[in-house]
């Protein structure tokens, strides 16, 4: 189960945002009982990206095994 604060993985590009399947971002509201999920995607120093709705099967929870990995993001 996915709640607030928990770290997840995006599955899918949001390219309105420059964003990729793989990127993390933080749950910081759920829908319900996990109808959708307000997600707040950042870059590393703090700088906010956006802050997505997204359903269900547009994110997972974090997995054992799951390796970060940097690239740069447009940051405006």
């Amino acid at each position: 189960m996915i709640r607030e604060l928990d770290s997840v993985v995006l599955r899918v590009d949001k390219p309105e945002l420059g964003l990729e399947a793989g990127d993390v971002g933080t749950v910081v509201h759920v829908w319900g009982e996990g109808e959708g999920y307000e997600v707040e995607f950042a870059t590393l120093t703090g700088h906010t990206l956006g802050v997505l709705t997204l359903a269900p099967e547009e994110v997972r929870a974090v997995e054992e095994g799951d390796l970060l990995h940097v690239r740069r993001a447009e940051v405006a």
